[in-house]
């Protein structure tokens, strides 16, 4: 990572409440196609939250601590807070001297944005200023939010509307609201009193895999980009008679992640009026 900051764009999006069970299914079932091209090997890595609901996993992740490998051993992280007696600050492992990660990379150089979605990031009380706080610039609108049937697609417009003529590095973090209940709109032919299940939460996932690419491109127009894709933390249908999360069950602390550099992909130049138009006499 210390190649990395400096040299590339940085994104961390957090599908917020997405199951790693329903992740792994949909992506090996080829229902992902456009994240399945950007996952290494194709796959979602197993790993396991650091907090069991939005606000707690995230204050963690915004201090260096993101989902850990879910397999046994010392796993060193890619970004930390200089922590004396850390052990899994390894050689690789980028350390800013702040106590959150927004502020080490705005030290470094990178501006900061926060494009939030669940209601810890609505900027409507003091708590849900805490963590949108932390960036250089922050924005929520309810058409982000948990009951948008179009929250993705408003999202990303507010993102390029802050990046436009951005030429510095830039740290962008957006918290995907899809996924967390109420879902039950992203199933084709679902009524609210159908409620939310397991298959409108993959129906939201499929929803979130048709509009990431746009997301994907904005980051690369002018370096490469490392970008963080996961989970905050998953939720229960039912499983064990819970529903929701807050709650420590395997579903709830397992959740899907991924890391990976999406080379830049400069704009091609816009065509001149002219041929435009002969263009569309030739499409006519």
């Amino acid at each position: 990572m210390n190649t990395v900051v400096g040299s590339h764009d940085i994104l961390l999006v957090t599908l917020d409440t997405l199951r790693y069970d329903v992740a792994a299914r949909l992506v090996a079932a080829g229902r992902l196609p456009n994240l399945a091209r950007v996952l290494p090997q194709g796959r979602w890595e197993r790993r396991h939250s650091p907090g069991s609901f939005t606000y707690a996993a995230h204050a963690a992740m915004f201090a260096g601590f993101l989902p850990t490998p879910a397999e046994p051993g010392v796993h060193a992280r890619p970004f930390a807070a200089r922590f004396p007696g850390s052990e899994t600050t390894g050689d690789g492992t980028w350390v800013f001297d702040a106590p959150d990660l927004p502020t080490g990379l705005a030290k470094a150089g990178y501006h900061t944005v926060c494009v939030g979605g669940v209601g810890f990031f609505n900027k409507q009380s003091p708590l849900g200023s805490a963590l949108p706080g932390l960036f250089a610039e922050s924005h929520w609108a309810p058409e982000f939010g948990v009951t948008s049937r179009h929250s993705l697609e408003r999202q990303i417009d507010r993102a390029e509307l802050a990046l436009r003529d951005r030429d510095e590095p830039v740290f962008l973090f957006v918290n995907v609201s899809a996924l967390h209940q109420p879902n039950w709109f992203h199933l084709a032919d679902a009524a609210q009193e159908d409620g939310d299940t397991l298959e409108s939460h993959a129906a939201a996932l499929e929803y979130v895999d048709r509009r990431i690419d746009r997301l994907f491109a904005l980051m690369t127009r002018n370096r490469p980009c490392f970008t963080i894709i996961c989970s905050d933390h998953g939720t229960a249908y039912g499983e064990s008679g819970h529903t929701g999360h807050r709650i420590g069950h395997e579903v709830v602390w397992t959740v899907p992640y991924a890391e990976f550099v999406l080379e830049r992909t400069p704009a091609r130049p816009r065509p001149q009026w002219g041929r435009a138009r002969a263009w569309d006499r030739i499409r006519g």
